[in-house]
């Protein structure tokens, strides 16, 4: 069965999310989400994209990309960072082999009924990943996600976080739009009590 073939067209923001082999967890480790991340700075020194979140989880990652005019496709982006990450593990661990299930899935945003409220959502469960899988109670706690950065301004990391428009697009004040964000934190805690 042949794969569908992928919208790429740039001002689209995806979200992507690959599992690892066997859904094995071979990220569990710190150096390994490290990597993960060096990967996608990487990206961000080779092509022009925008990062808008991500999170690195034990067995999986899920970042929310934004493509720009005459960048790479999200394929190319994709490519570029899964490979760094198998890359960097077989070499590190000393063996060979695949290290992905299959190829990166992904989700348009500016296709959803209603984008603005799916990719503020979005941002929420991305970070509450890590709550999830048992690997904290609160997802601020979590170092390997980019929540932060909607919730400090001018906090500085490894890869660099434009925060979605849609964002900026919540009040005239950083003070105003987290305010504003944290009500989408707090839908998403109460359907997610409801799942439970």
């Amino acid at each position: 069965m042949s794969n569908l073939p992928r919208t790429c067209a740039p001002g689209l923001n995806y979200h992507t999310m690959s599992r690892c082999i066997e859904l094995k967890s071979l990220m569990e480790e710190d150096f390994m989400k490290e990597l993960a991340l060096d990967a996608l700075k990487r990206a961000q020194d080779k092509y022009s994209f925008n990062c808008i979140a991500y999170g690195v989880l034990d067995n999986h990652f899920h970042f929310l990309i934004e493509t720009v005019e005459e960048g790479p496709t999200i394929s190319r982006i994709m490519q570029y960072v899964k490979a760094r990450i198998a890359e960097g593990y077989n070499k590190t661990m000393n063996r060979t082999g695949p290290f992905w299930n299959e190829r990166f899935k992904d989700v348009i945003v500016e296709e959803q009924e209603n984008p603005m409220q799916y990719a503020l959502w979005l941002i929420w469960y991305i970070a509450f990943n890590a709550v999830k899988a048992g690997k904290c109670s609160d997802p601020r706690d979590y170092k390997y996600s980019s929540i932060m950065h909607y919730l400090v301004d001018g906090l500085k990391s490894k890869v660099k976080i434009v925060r979605h428009r849609y964002f900026e697009e919540l009040g005239n004040t950083f003070a105003e739009r987290v305010q504003k964000f944290l009500f989408y934190e707090e839908a998403y805690r109460k359907r997610y009590a409801l799942l439970f």
